[in-house]
């Protein structure tokens, strides 16, 4: 039912179980092989022997799998794509059945040293995920070790909208892509992610519109394009399918950090998120009168509710407000070329 071999200096216990042959290596002590066999005879007996498969699967091999598998069953999975990339550099070489959570605590001390909390448990999430789907697929046997990390504490961020001068101090300072990527999501409320996804044959010339193909929401949205965001993106010289691409490859750029956080320095807004920019449009379309049923649908939001935050009153817009209701009280007259004319009684 069982033996005992010496191979090299240590000791195995060799047996079969449901036809499979096993061979497991004990210590450099017969007598606990001896034990060790013992207690798996006695597991057997009893019907209670569990084998577990060590899986040797390596993690830079199931996040290849992973995120084909991604692309198939979720719609937004370029953000799982950029997550692997810092999750391969770190976790690449090791098998998935032997990262730790100690290993995992180490990839966020590190990665906390370059990025924001939010964007490390992000990748976290990612990670979480990706070992769920390794188990499905027969490709990892244990507990999940991500199920054991806290995510990180997140700052409570406030929406921050830039004034005009910010808005041209900031654009000033930038050049090149990051330019036109700070002039489109200033003009259309673009998430950075669908800019960066943004293809040439999702814009339209003709009729000034740019498609969005890929939203948050799973919904595809046209946004209208001004006369700025068209100047902006004629500037651009073709280099491959995405209007925001390496030259040399062809392939979309995955994020534009550097860029922006000197850009942001210099423009002296060091605290500003790319994603304000979207905020920014937003607000200042509401605070330009445009009405929150047209800024929901250019903003792709699911609900009206997701759209009221933007719309701060002011002063100026309360006088506003109470000012289109004077031509209510006011009598009208006819001129001599047909026009109907507001009679000034003051």
């Amino acid at each position: 039912m069982g033996a005992i071999r010496k191979i090299g200096k240590k000791y195995y216990i060799d047996f079969y179980y449901d036809g499979r042959r096993i061979r497991k290596p004990v210590s450099e002590s017969r007598k606990d092989a001896e034990n060790a066999l013992t207690a798996v005879k006695a597991d057997m007996l009893r019907g209670e022997f569990r084998f577990k498969r060590e899986y040797k699967v390596k993690f830079e091999d199931f996040a290849e799998e992973y995120l084909e598998y991604q692309k198939i069953n979720k719609k937004s999975w370029l953000r799982d794509e950029t997550s692997l990339k810092w999750l391969t550099e770190h976790f690449g070489e090791l098998w998935l059945s032997k990262i730790t959570p100690k290993h995992i605590e180490d990839y966020k001390k590190a990665r906390l040293e370059k990025v924001m909390a939010s964007t490390v448990n992000r990748e976290l999430t990612t990670l979480k995920h990706m070992f769920t789907i390794a188990e499905k697929f027969r490709k990892f046997d244990g507990k999940n070790p991500v199920k054991e990390v806290k995510p990180l504490p997140e700052i409570q961020y406030v929406m921050r909208i830039l004034n005009k001068e910010e808005i041209e101090r900031l654009v000033k300072v930038s050049s090149g892509y990051l330019r036109s990527m700070i002039i489109i999501a200033l003009n259309t409320a673009m998430r950075k992610g669908e800019i960066l996804n943004l293809k040439w044959n999702d814009i339209d010339f003709v009729e000034d519109y740019i498609y969005i193909k890929e939203s948050k929401s799973n919904v595809m949205r046209k946004v209208p394009m001004n006369s700025v965001v068209r100047e902006a993106l004629k500037s651009i010289k073709r280099e491959g399918d995405f209007v925001f691409c390496n030259p040399k490859t062809g392939n979309r750029f995955r994020d534009f950090y550097r860029s922006w956080k000197s850009a942001r320095e210099d423009a002296g807004i060091p605290d500003l998120r790319f994603h304000d920019l979207r905020h920014s449009a937003a607000t200042l379309m509401v605070m330009g009168g445009i009405d929150l049923v047209t800024v929901k649908d250019i903003l792709g939001h699911s609900n009206i509710q997701m759209t009221v935050k933007y719309a701060h009153p002011t002063p100026e817009n309360r006088r506003r407000a109470v000012n289109v209701l004077v031509s209510i009280f006011k009598p009208e007259k006819k001129e001599k070329d047909g026009h109907n004319t507001v009679i000034n009684v003051n």
